[in-house]
């Protein structure tokens, strides 16, 4: 498995000194006041830390993993990330660590895949697709193949599909293990998920890799048709996008340098 970006944190060696500053102390969501908080644009952190960090400079980047070179040079103090993306970053570079707060963990987020407004067909192919995954066990041998105990990810070998007609998953492939660039391709647990319900729908499915704060509206031009990527139900985005039946529950957490 390839994840170029990943592996170019992981070779940084990077020696980072106090030079003179005051050094940042960070033990949970009380000690973020004041401090500079790197954020994935357009996420549920990023909305966070705006509506609940008093005094705090946001830096918001494309993906968590830009954050965590910033967090890595000092030029943040903290990054607010989805708790899977973070462990996978923390994973490749032995300098940071994740904090983790009751804040966060009592207020658990559930993934959903958003589908643009009135459309009841596919909507209804998904939560179907969703439903049967989970009855027929393909769900946890999804879960077992990206997020597995020992760490090593085994990506299923992808189905051909001969059908004409083409389904377009909208994703952000900066977000493993749901969806992150493995080769040439985009692989991960969304991407499959997408491939179930492209055959739901007797498609073959496309992927479109671009920014998250991109796909809401490149859903509502019908530049795509469905997203999945890691995004979470929320009652602001409920106002632009249908919504699944959530499939996966996460929190927040904080990187911060050791």
């Amino acid at each position: 498995m390839k994840k170029i970006a990943l592996v170019v944190l992981a070779v940084m060696s990077l020696v980072l000194t106090s030079c003179g500053k005051e050094k940042v102390v960070i033990n949970g969501v009380a000690d973020l006041e004041n401090k500079k908080i790197g954020v994935q644009s357009g996420t549920t952190g990023e909305a966070w830390v705006q509506e609940n960090v008093k005094g705090s400079k946001i830096a918001s980047f494309k993906s968590g993993i830009d954050a965590a070179l910033d967090l890595k040079t000092g030029r943040i103090d903290a990054v607010v990330l989805d708790e899977l993306p973070a462990k996978e970053i923390v994973a490749h570079n032995d300098d940071l660590t994740i904090i983790y707060d009751p804040v966060f963990t009592n207020s658990k987020e559930e993934y959903a895949i958003a589908i643009k407004k009135g459309n009841k067909e596919l909507l209804d192919n998904v939560n179907k697709t969703i439903d049967t995954l989970k009855a027929n066990g393909e769900y946890d041998k999804l879960i077992q193949a990206f997020m597995p105990a020992d760490g090593n990810i085994v990506v299923p070998e992808a189905k051909n599909s001969s059908a004409s007609k083409v389904i377009k998953l909208g994703t952000n492939a900066a977000f493993p293990p749901f969806e992150y660039i493995d080769g040439k391709n985009v692989a991960g647990f969304d991407i499959e998920m997408g491939r179930a319900i492209a055959e739901t729908c007797g498609a073959k499915l496309e992927v479109v890799d671009m920014n998250f704060d991109s796909l809401i509206p490149a859903l509502a031009s019908g530049a795509i048709d469905f997203i999945a990527a890691g995004m979470s139900v929320t009652e602001e985005r409920k106002q632009n996008v249908d919504f699944s039946v959530p499939y996966f529950a996460s929190e927040q957490v904080i990187i911060i340098r050791k």
